[in-house]
C-alpha cells in the first residue's frame, strides 16, 4: 500500500472517529473552517480546466445561477433549477455534436417545463443535491472510478471502508450528547431541513436531526473536504500562480473569520459560494458518471452477456 493510501485511510478513520465524538459540532466546524478553502481551491482548479465545458462563458452562467438562487424562496423552484442545471451541464460536458446538443437541450427545456406543472417533490433535490448527494454520493463515484482506473486493491479497500463507515453511523449512531451546545444549535438551525428531506426519500417521515443524521453529515462533509485536500499531489490543484494561492488563502481565512463575527452573514456568503462550486462541478460529475457507467458496462455487463449468449 502506498504512503498516500495509508494517509488517506488515516484521514477517513479520523473523520469517522470525530463524527462519533463530536457529531453535532464537527459538521458546523468543518463547514466553517474547511469549507471555504475547499470551495475556492476547487473553483480555481476547475477554472484552469475550463470547468470541463465547451466554453467558460457557461461557467459564468452557472455562477450567476447560484447567486440568483439565493433570492428564490420556493424550495420547489430551487430544486427544479438544480436538476435542470445538472441536465444542461451533463449535455454540454458529454455530448460533442452541436446538433445533438441543441436537440437534447430543447428536450430538457420542454421536459422540465412539463414536469413543473406536476406536483413533484422537487424541493428534495434542493435540500439533498448540494448537500448529501454532492459530498457523499459523488465522492463515492469519484473514489470508485479512481480505484478502477488505477487497478488498485488499496483504493478499492478505501471504497469499501468508506461504505462501511457510513453504514456504521446509520446502524450504530453517535450519541445525542453535545460538547458545545451552541454549535449544535447552529447546526440544527441552518441544516435541520436535511433530515426531513432525507426521511421523505427513504420513507421515514419522522426522521429528525439526531445523532444519526448529524453523525452522517459530520463524517460526509469532513471526509469530503479532507479527500479533496489530500489529492493535491495527484490532481495538482496547488499548481497555480502564487498570487492566486495567496488570494485564496486570504479569502478562506476571511470567510472563516466572518463566522466568529456573525454566523448568519457568513452562512449566507458561504452558502452562495458552496452552491456555486456545486453547480460548477456538475459537468465533471456528469463525466465521472458516464465514465463509470462505460467501465461497468464494458468490464462487467458485456462479459456476462457474452457468456449468456455463448
Amino acid at each position: 500500500m502506498r504512503r498516500i493510501d495509508l494517509v488517506h485511510m488515516a484521514l477517513l478513520l479520523g473523520a469517522l472517529l470525530l463524527a462519533y465524538l463530536l457529531p453535532f459540532e464537527l459538521f458546523v466546524l468543518s463547514y466553517a473552517v474547511l469549507g471555504p478553502a475547499h470551495y475556492l481551491t476547487e473553483i480555481s482548479w476547475l477554472h484552469d480546466r475550463k470547468y470541463y465545458l465547451p466554453d467558460r462563458s457557461v461557467a459564468l452562467m452557472l455562477a450567476l445561477t447560484a447567486l440568483g438562487a439565493m433570492f428564490i424562496a420556493s424550495a420547489f423552484w430551487l430544486g427544479l433549477l438544480v436538476l435542470f442545471t445538472f441536465a444542461v451541464c451533463a449535455i454540454l460536458a458529454t455530448i460533442h455534436r452541436p446538433l445533438h446538443v441543441l436537440l437534447l437541450l430543447a428536450a430538457a427545456v420542454v421536459g422540465f417545463l412539463l414536469l413543473s406543472r406536476d406536483n413533484l417533490p422537487f424541493g428534495l433535490a434542493w435540500v439533498l443535491v448540494p448537500t448529501l448527494i454532492h459530498v457523499s454520493l459523488f465522492t463515492l463515484i469519484f473514489m470508485i472510478l479512481g480505484a478502477y482506473r488505477a487497478k488498485s486493491a488499496a483504493q478499492f479497500a478505501l471504497v469499501g471502508l468508506y461504505v462501511l463507515a457510513n453504514a456504521a453511523i446509520l446502524v450504530f449512531p453517535p450519541s445525542r450528547a453535545t460538547v458545545v451546545p451552541g454549535l449544535a444549535k447552529i447546526g440544527s438551525e441552518y441544516f435541520g431541513d436535511i433530515a426531513p428531506a432525507l426521511g421523505s426519500v427513504l420513507g421515514l417521515p419522522h426522521l429528525g436531526f439526531d445523532g444519526r443524521i448529524t453523525g452522517l453529515l459530520s463524517f460526509a462533509y469532513t471526509y469530503h473536504y479532507l479527500n479533496w485536500f489530500i489529492k493535491a499531489e495527484v490532481i495538482r490543484w496547488t499548481a497555480i500562480p502564487k498570487p492566486r494561492l495567496v488570494a485564496i488563502a486570504a479569502l478562506s481565512l476571511a470567510a472563516t473569520g466572518l463566522y466568529f463575527y456573525s454566523y448568519t452573514y457568513s452562512f449566507m456568503v458561504l452558502l452562495a459560494l458552496s452552491l456555486a462550486h456545486v453547480l460548477l462541478e456538475f459537468p465533471l460529475n456528469a463525466i465521472a458518471i458516464r465514465d463509470l457507467g462505460r467501465a461497468l458496462r464494458r468490464d462487467l455487463i458485456a462479459p456476462i452477456r457474452r457468456r449468456a449468449t455463448s
